[in-house]
């Protein structure tokens, strides 16, 4: 397979020891060979780094980094984009997984399209990987306008180019950090759906990276926080777009959350 550009790969992980050795797999299953894995931990307690000091035993693209002391999602990745070497920035959390053909598919999609930032499809499964029947997509060309409203971009399709975007840094958020990295990165470039279904988004129950039991008034306080501290926007004007990614995420289920017919 042509070689059209290394990979670098983000995984912040805290506490992932049930789900960590399958994510790693579905990127060593990758048919897409050149990459590097940035594995960030954030002081697990549980098995989690004995775990992936396994794999990096064995495959020399792993590598883990840990942080000193416990530092959450934003700072992790963070420390990994500081790390990256790749021509590509990837993003994968330790409980999610890919696809075997997401990196063959996306890297040429960007590469001889010209584009520095993209998407895909992914489908939704529960803690125990049975798919829920939910897929989400998103528009063909997402803009910073569009990317304003709302953020379309599942944080584990996307990839953009580093050498290109340059190094990305956000502010420690705890909540919707993902959406304040891409709203950086937009500003440099617009992003492009490769409209294939490539990754597995885990929805889990209680104690993810990836959870979803935030009640509304919390959604919004989260959306304030993220466009005032990252963003820089006065209150007003936060308040106001915090409305408007409401309004859009309400058409985003109706428009772009699909029956996975797979």
């Amino acid at each position: 397979m042509e070689n059209l550009g290394k990979v670098s790969i983000v995984m912040p992980m805290y506490n992932c020891a049930a789900y960590v050795a399958q994510s790693i797999e579905s990127v060593q299953a990758q048919t897409y060979p050149y990459w590097e894995l940035l594995i960030v931990d954030d002081l697990s307690t549980d098995d989690s780094v004995a775990i992936v000091e396994e794999y990096a035993k064995k495959d020399d693209r792993i590598r883990l980094l840990q942080n000193p002391k416990n530092s959450g999602a934003a700072l992790s990745r963070n420390y990994a984009l500081r790390e990256a070497t790749g021509r590509w920035i990837a993003f994968l959390d330790s409980d999610d997984l890919w696809l075997p053909e997401k990196l063959a598919k996306q890297v040429p999609f960007m590469a001889n399209n010209g584009y520095h930032f993209s998407y895909t499809q992914y489908r939704e499964m529960d803690d125990n990987g049975v798919h829920t029947g939910v897929m989400l997509t998103g528009p063909k060309k997402v803009t910073k306008a569009k990317l304003f409203a709302y953020d379309y971009i599942g944080c584990l399709t996307v990839m953009y180019e580093r050498e290109f975007v340059g190094l990305i840094q956000i502010p420690d958020l705890k909540k919707r950090n993902d959406y304040a990295m891409w709203l950086k990165v937009v500003k440099h470039c617009p992003c492009y759906l490769l409209p294939e279904l490539l990754a597995e988004y885990r929805v889990r129950s209680s104690g993810s990276v990836t959870n979803r039991k935030a009640g509304i008034l919390a959604i919004i306080k989260y959306y304030y926080i993220m466009y005032r501290e990252s963003e820089g926007m006065g209150p007003v004007r936060a308040f106001l777009q915090t409305g408007i990614n409401l309004f859009f995420g309400a058409l985003k289920k109706l428009f772009y959350r699909k029956k996975d017919i797979k």
